[in-house]
């Protein structure tokens, strides 16, 4: 069974993610598999929408997609293998397509989405979360940034919570997701089969119709607002990486200890590059944003060498020997050097032949 069922079925081009035992983390070949039916259905008159969900152990639903296969990155930076390059390029071209594609694409996030998948969610003309949801951009964790888009769409979270997601990456649950402009609505998880039945079988009149009905089905939220939000908005809007634990460190109450220890785990050279990742992305096109993230991409994996790769150490520590003891350099935000963060916006290459160069 391939990893991708990409069928249409009534008036609606339904993509299921099915590689449950790897939460379906996206391979090389999953992403070519998505956008082949994207572009296929894009101009194909019998569909008026598009909708996709993940598959969990016991079926569909349950897990949306936990990300990249990050034990392929490390494997591929430490082997040279171009495929990493395609991965990203065409990744990002997918993150395009579907922010800009031409019909109602409906994102079904229950479960894990992270990563990778947000690319392939936040650029969903809806986007829905349920009570499984459990949504991040946890990247930092392995010496990496926010990519997929995240400076884009974390940037136009309000208020300074891109910027708190990203450095942290907390993980939000689906209300708090609605409430952080990450979701555009909220649905029981057990009424997810149903909803996906009653889409492939009405006979809809447009792509509207499709998105309308959708939104008819969500639930109220319970809570009117995030917690913490003052605080996230009064510490994250600091300068730098160094004055916002400076303010947490500073405090005594829990949330900004924890979250200050947080910080102190993650690579202090990645903290300092996604900060102004965001804050560059705030004024950027999505397409920029995702050019931006391709140089960033190349800095971490190629343009350093592998032992010296905060990204390559990283996943080393998380998810190949797990010991969870990653050797940042330097070892403290209070030592990375400015210009060491600067290099990672310089461009690897001319505009006229950069990989992203034809997104509009």
């Amino acid at each position: 069974m391939s990893d991708v069922i990409a069928q249409i079925q009534g008036r609606i081009g339904c993509i299921t993610l099915n590689r449950p035992k790897a939460l379906n983390a996206l391979s090389l070949d999953m992403v070519r598999q998505i956008t082949t039916a994207l572009l296929a259905w894009q101009n194909d008159p019998q569909v008026l929408a598009v909708a996709v969900r993940g598959t969990g152990k016991e079926g569909p639903f349950g897990a949306f997609c936990a990300g990249g296969d990050i034990r392929f990155f490390h494997q591929a930076a430490t082997a040279g293998d171009p495929r990493l390059e395609d991965f990203f390029t065409e990744e990002y071209r997918l993150n395009h397509l579907i922010h800009t594609y031409p019909k109602p694409y409906i994102a079904l996030m229950d479960g894990i989405v992270m990563g990778g998948g947000m690319g392939i969610s936040q650029g969903a003309s809806v986007r829905v979360v349920t009570e499984r949801s459990k949504m991040a951009m946890p990247e930092t964790n392995i010496g990496l940034f926010p990519d997929v888009g995240g400076g884009y769409f974390l940037s136009r979270c309000p208020g300074h919570l891109g910027e708190y997601l990203g450095l942290t990456g907390h993980m939000l649950n689906g209300e708090e997701a609605v409430h952080a402009g990450l979701a555009d609505g909220f649905i029981t998880s057990g009424k997810l089969p149903h909803l996906w039945q009653t889409l492939t079988e009405t006979p809809f009149e447009n792509g509207e119709a499709v998105e309308r009905w959708v939104t008819t089905q969500f639930d109220r939220l319970q809570k009117s607002g995030l917690e913490h939000r003052d605080r996230v908005d009064a510490t994250f809007a600091q300068g730098s990486v160094v004055d916002i634990l400076n303010q947490l460190e500073t405090a005594t109450d829990d949330w900004s200890q924890q979250t200050a220890k947080t910080l102190r785990q993650r690579s202090p050279l990645m903290l300092h590059v996604v900060l102004a990742q965001i804050r560059h992305a705030r004024q950027l096109s999505l397409a920029d944003d995702l050019r931006m993230e391709r140089d960033l991409v190349r800095h971490c994996f190629a343009l350093r060498p592998v032992s010296q790769s905060e990204t390559v150490e990283g996943i080393r520590a998380l998810a190949v020997d797990k010991d969870h003891s990653p050797k940042w350099h330097p070892a403290r935000v209070e030592e990375v050097d400015d210009a060491e963060v600067a290099a990672f916006f310089t461009s690897p290459w001319p505009a006229h032949a950069h990989p992203l160069r034809e997104l509009t």
